[in-house]
């Protein structure tokens, strides 16, 4: 396959990624809102949207650390990085397919890992880096909004409890409108990057850009349109998890969760640390449950959850592996890797349209078996 033809497909394929990001990540910024009834749920995807692709143009921080940081950029071919995105997006559609918010972006590392092993050796692989800007604050980064989360929620029920409650709440909706637009802006100046780095790295592979270069202006437009226009698609299942699976929100809850995640991803994003902002939004909201006194704490769902982070990162890292052995032996892998891939795709889209979960469907109460809850 032609070289420049190779680094067009792989730019493709990482808007894919992006696009899948966005409708996966949705629930981040706008679950408690619409679970609140805060925002509606076509106008919070919109505003959500909107901003995202406003904070792609924030910071670049974390594409610098992804296009020379995971990966030694002069050991590894686009091929290769075709090979991760697979590896991340079947994954990302897996995991969306049956509501589970599991993180987009350790899909992406797992993919990428994976697929530079196999063809390149592990030599190729910055694990030094990948311990002290993915796994580090992979588990840092839910604690630490959690721990915000139960403080703010606290607080809030401490200073307000002898107020009228239908004022409390009316006031809380509107801030609601308020720190889930932080936050959406927040995921827009971290998880947009992952893709400007991502194509960033195959230009750099290609010889197209030098080594260290950080995004051309067009690379970061693209990867905004493309995260905004999958965030703006809503991703109803995980919304739902997040918003109606794991805890009871009310109001005050959700502007804590909110506010404390957003806090949390604005400091990653300046750092450097290419976080999850599904770790880091899950963490809130279950902080915020914790926070609540006789809140309730799904702790069944919230178990499934931890379970998904930890596959992630190895689940992707052999879809990568296995794409890149495959592809890399010539034009016929790559076109069958691509054929696989595009196919798993569509099946899991036509499987999802046997129980569709809709914006008007999204606040459903989740079944008894599934909620299992436990007083907070």
């Amino acid at each position: 396959m032609d070289f420049s033809l190779i680094v067009l497909v792989v730019i493709v394929a990482a808007l894919a990624f992006d696009f899948t990001n966005g409708f996966h990540d949705t629930a981040n910024a706008m679950a408690t809102s619409i679970a609140t009834g805060a925002l509606k749920p076509r106008v919070a995807v919109a505003i959500s949207a909107v901003l995202n692709l406003v904070g792609a143009f924030l910071s670049i921080e974390v594409a610098k650390t992804i296009s020379g940081g995971i990966v030694d950029d002069t050991k590894i071919a686009p091929v290769v990085i075709f090979a991760g995105l697979v590896g991340a997006i079947v994954w990302n559609l897996v995991t969306w397919l049956v509501g589970l918010p599991s993180s987009s972006s350790h899909a992406l590392f797992g993919g990428l890992i994976g697929a530079t092993w196999i063809a390149s050796g592990a030599d190729a692989v910055h694990f030094g880096k990948v311990v002290e800007k993915v796994l580090i604050p992979a588990i840092a980064s839910p604690i630490v909004a959690g721990v915000v989360a139960i403080a703010g929620t606290f607080l809030v029920y401490r200073i307000t409890a002898k107020s009228r409650q239908d004022v409390v709440g009316k006031g809380f909706k509107t801030g609601q409108v308020l720190s889930a637009s932080l936050v959406s802006l927040a995921h827009g100046t971290n998880d947009a990057q992952k893709t400007m780095g991502v194509i960033t790295l195959a230009l750099i592979a290609g010889g197209s850009l030098a080594p260290g270069s950080s995004p051309p202006v067009w690379v970061i437009l693209c990867s905004g349109v493309a995260i905004a226009a999958g965030t703006y698609l809503g991703g109803w299942r995980i919304i739902q998890t997040m918003g109606k699976k794991l805890t009871e929100i009310q109001t005050p809850q959700g502007f804590a969760a909110e506010t404390s995640s957003a806090a949390v991803i604005l400091a990653s994003s300046h750092l450097g640390f290419a976080l999850s902002t599904t770790h880091v939004t899950s963490g809130g909201i279950i902080g915020s449950g914790l926070g609540r006194k006789l809140a309730e704490v799904r702790w069944g769902v919230a178990g499934k959850m931890v379970i998904a982070w930890a596959l992630t990162l190895p689940a992707a890292a052999i879809v990568g592996a296995i794409a890149a052995a495959v592809s890399t032996r010539g034009s016929w892998g790559t076109v069958l890797v691509g054929g696989v891939g595009v196919l798993l795709a569509l099946g899991i889209w036509l499987a999802s349209r046997r129980n569709p979960v809709t914006p008007a469907t999204v606040n459903d109460e989740p079944v008894a078996d599934e909620a299992a809850p436990v007083a907070a």
